[in-house]
């Protein structure tokens, strides 16, 4: 029995798998998750009903599911444009901290009206967040550095920072606890009437709706797009790969700087040594589960948000590790390679029964 498996580059994607190829992996990670739950002698269909029904049709799940939504959808679309342009940024996570730092520092030291003082803190740590994501772009556009490398590197450096400021200059009156001084109540982002969500959802909202008017309506979206498909046809067509590369990291720095100071803002009141439960590197998976569009992303940082949420109540439920959600992100980035890999290449699996000669014929002809 002889076992055959060829591999043919495809010249075109079929509709249903370009479309289907988020659903195959959320399904086929929590499918594989599924089995670290009976590993733990809990059922699996309980568990994803506490996890995901529950969550979403409890007011206060839903509640919380849209708060942590919102700086997973900035980060989401900081780590979203640069992969559109070809990039990989891994560095959102510091990026989110240099955004909270610039914007706590503003929403405690500047005395102003909230319809003032809010902006401000906003576009401080937009501008803060930009600037650090422009450190690795600018490197790569001027002598080709990995942007990998950089933006991951950069991350623990402004890790570092953060943790150093709150403990030093920026230390506020908590003892010896570590953290800042509580923002003034006129940085503290107001509640939506009727959602009972604070205003940042509503940045993520107006956040995710700018990126997909620039994606798809924009000469510099078309230019992202074009970089990012083939950077060497788009220098031949007169288009400067090095401005969109500073474009786009610029712009997604941003972004997870506002989300930054969004949680600060919206939820802690105050900036603390780790604050983030690495919402950054959280980006990553949500960026390429939405890849192909800005409202994709934000569904799927309603995934994740529901995942976080739900995985607090199945440890409590359950007693389930906290650890289980690493495990399901892990799951679905090793399915989403799986599915791209299912993208590129067709596979013609045979099975041949006729056993082989000795010479390697099959059949053994007498």
């Amino acid at each position: 029995m002889n076992l055959s498996v060829e591999l043919e580059a495809r010249e075109d994607v079929p509709a249903w798998l370009v479309y289907g190829t988020p659903v195959f992996t959320v399904v086929g990670a929590l499918a594989l998750s599924a089995v670290a739950l009976v590993a733990l002698s809990v059922n699996p269909i309980a568990a994803y009903g506490t996890m995901f029904v529950e969550t979403l049709t409890n007011p206060f799940g839903l509640r919380q599911t849209a708060t942590r939504t919102v700086p997973l959808a900035l980060a989401g679309l900081a780590v979203y444009l640069p992969l559109r342009a070809g990039l990989w940024n891994v560095g959102a996570e510091g990026q989110l901290y240099m955004g909270a730092i610039a914007g706590t520092w503003i929403g405690v030291n500047v005395s102003l009206p909230m319809v003032a003082l809010i902006p401000l803190a906003v576009l401080g740590a937009g501008v803060a967040g930009g600037l650090w994501a422009g450190i690795p772009a600018y490197l790569r556009a001027k002598w080709d550095v990995n942007e990998i490398i950089t933006t991951l590197l950069l991350t623990f450096v402004a890790v570092q920072i953060a943790s150093y400021l709150v403990r030093g200059p920026m230390q506020g009156g908590l003892g010896n606890i570590p953290g800042s001084a509580e923002l003034l109540d006129a940085a503290k982002y107001p509640t939506i009437p009727v959602l009972e969500v604070h205003a940042g959802f509503l940045v993520a909202l107006l956040a995710v709706a700018a990126t997909a008017i620039l994606v798809a309506r924009t000469r510099m979206g078309f230019e992202v797009t074009f970089v990012g498909s083939n950077p060497l046809a788009a220098a031949q067509a007169g288009m400067s790969t090095a401005k969109v590369y500073l474009f786009v990291f610029l712009v997604g720095g941003a972004f997870a700087g506002i989300g930054g100071f969004s949680e600060i803002s919206g939820v802690q009141g105050r900036l603390r040594p780790a604050f983030s439960p690495d919402y950054g590197f959280t980006a990553i998976p949500i960026a390429l589960l939405g890849r192909n569009g800005a409202v994709r992303v934000l569904l799927a940082a309603v995934f994740f948000a529901v995942l976080f949420v739900g995985g607090s109540r199945l440890e409590v439920s359950y007693g389930v590790p906290a650890a289980l959600i690493d495990v399901i992100q892990a799951l679905v980035i090793l399915c989403l390679i799986t599915a791209e890999f299912f993208k590129r290449y067709s596979v013609d699996v045979e099975l041949d029964d006729e056993p082989a000669s000795a010479d390697g014929e099959p059949g053994g002809a007498a």
